[in-house]
């Protein structure tokens, strides 16, 4: 299974390039698109939530490409006590819901970690290869 990874600095800037990295990574992949509004949904929770917005902050992103999935995994620098989960935000608010779309977008979605790092998996399955569901990662 080909693994690419890559660390990109804590600047929100960023998003971008980790979004356009996955892309062109998974180059016409069934799963390309989703993948990368997955990297910038993540991306996004470990700038705003952990140590990874800080001046000298990253985030890394792996995607792992089989013949029946994509795995993208974001992994942040800590420092955050809480646990990232599924929100349920009011229809006013301005936060709340990047890990609902990727949990709506992914099969399956795993976070590991403690407050020193937490990377967040989802697992993206092509559909003519998964006869049944399959246990998360």
């Amino acid at each position: 299974m080909p693994t690419h990874q890559r660390t990109f600095p804590g600047d929100p800037q960023q998003l971008r390039a980790a979004r356009s990295w996955t892309r062109a990574t998974l180059d016409g992949h069934p799963h390309s698109e989703d993948a990368a509004l997955i990297v910038t949904e993540l991306g996004t929770n470990a700038l705003m939530h952990t140590a990874s917005g800080d001046a000298t902050g990253t985030f890394h992103v792996t995607l792992t490409i089989s013949e029946s999935a994509v795995t993208v995994a974001v992994s942040d620098s800590g420092d955050t006590k809480s646990t990232p989960a599924v929100q349920h935000p009011s229809p006013n608010a301005t936060h709340g819901r990047g890990l609902g779309m990727v949990a709506a977008l992914a099969d399956c979605v795993e976070v590991q970690g403690d407050n020193a790092g937490r990377t967040v998996t989802a697992e993206l399955r092509l559909r003519a290869n998964s006869q049944e569901p399959a246990p998360c990662l």
